[in-house]
């Protein structure tokens, strides 16, 4: 599966990667790309940050492929740092782990995976009206997103930006998607814990293949 050019808004790099996460980046990442031949069903998190919900997902479940879409390299080289021993061997829990460094877009489309959860957890919410049309979760990728569930899939959206969360909803009412928005108790990303005393606490928008 070849990276594409699709447009997106937020950072690619920060700052220049140890030499250990280089090493990673260049030789550790393409052994864990996502097959696009992969017909089982499996776990996505789209925009996992430095990847602790993500190490927690593939935790939770030993036995299904989780994939982590992230364009940002830092967030990437996080996560490689994360789950990976002193000599940089991939430690055997994190086995399922598989990550794809750019558009999410691109592999929903290509790939013939089924999903049973798709995160998508603090996206960015682009607050000024003029930033509206950057916002990723828009009604068609919403129906992207939909089409890619496996029977019984959900697909969990967390934010705590209110607005953006009452926005999430109208997209979603807008695709006839059936959904709710249920208290949940989630995994920490280090983003919310970042925030949680500057913040609001975060709301959830759990949509589901009924």
């Amino acid at each position: 599966m070849e990276k594409q050019e699709i447009r997106t808004f937020g950072r690619r790099h920060g700052k220049k990667l140890s030499a250990r996460k280089q090493w990673l980046m260049d030789n550790l990442l393409p052994a864990l790309a996502p097959s696009a031949a992969d017909t089982n069903t499996a776990i996505l998190e789209i925009g996992f940050c430095a990847g602790e919900h993500l190490r927690e997902l593939a935790l939770a479940n030993p036995t299904k492929t989780v994939i982590g879409a992230e364009p940002f390299a830092n967030g990437v080289a996080a996560l490689l740092g994360a789950i990976t021993d002193a000599d940089n061997r991939l430690l055997p829990e994190y086995e399922n782990i598989r990550i794809w460094p750019d558009d999410v877009r691109i592999i929903l489309r290509e790939n013939k995976t089924k999903f049973d959860q798709i995160w998508v957890l603090h996206p960015d919410p682009w607050p000024k009206a003029r930033h509206e049309k950057r916002r990723l979760l828009q009604k068609e990728f919403l129906e992207l997103l939909a089409g890619r569930l496996a029977p019984n899939g959900e697909i969990i959206i967390g934010t705590d930006h209110w607005g953006y969360f009452d926005w999430i909803t109208q997209r979603a009412a807008e695709a006839s998607l059936v959904f709710e928005t249920p208290d949940l108790d989630i995994i920490r990303t280090r983003y919310q814990a970042k925030n949680m005393a500057e913040t609001t606490a975060p709301k959830y928008i759990v949509i589901k293949n009924s």
